[in-house]
């Protein structure tokens, strides 16, 4: 009988830890990963700016972000942008 209490204490333990686990992905990380995954997407699907630092034409290394807009919408600036990183 004492083994058997043991190992349904031991079963209850890993049961709550799993719990816990679930708990703090479902909570935590789930939602910082499909934060990014919208942003990601929200990019590539979108109109960018070119980066051009210079103003000779061409694109420059060391941008890092470009103003976009959401294709198939009329660019308002300041009201529809946001920033995406610079793929060249």
């Amino acid at each position: 009988m004492k083994e058997t209490t043991g190992e349904l204490n031991a079963t209850v333990a890993v049961m709550l830890a799993i719990g816990v686990l679930i708990a703090f992905f479902y909570y935590t990380l789930w939602p910082l990963i499909k934060n990014n995954f919208d942003k990601n997407s929200q990019c590539s699907k979108a109109i960018c700016e070119k980066c051009d630092l210079n103003g000779d034409g061409k694109a420059d290394v060391g941008c890092e972000t470009v103003t976009c807009y959401p294709k198939g919408e009329e660019h308002q600036p300041g009201v529809n942008d946001f920033q995406c990183v610079y793929k060249g």
